[in-house]
């Protein structure tokens, strides 16, 4: 299972010295730009899941198209 974490940064040594030394558990920390990546994927995601559940309204593809 894999489970991401926000953590202050005032405490997210002591969190990972604990983690390490689980045998069972592997840390990694994640980069800057693969933070905001995943938090940009997982708004994208819950986007489309609010227009497949009706609670928000798709744009049109030629409109996006035309935005670029």
């Amino acid at each position: 299972m894999k489970v991401i974490l926000d953590i202050e940064d005032s405490k997210a040594n002591t969190l990972l010295n604990l983690l390490k030394d689980l045998k069972y558990v592997k840390a990694e920390m994640l980069t800057p730009p693969k933070a905001k990546f995943l938090q940009e994927l997982k708004e994208a995601v819950n986007e489309l899941n609010q227009v497949k559940e009706g609670k928000k309204k798709a744009r049109n593809a030629q409109d996006f198209l035309n935005e670029l």
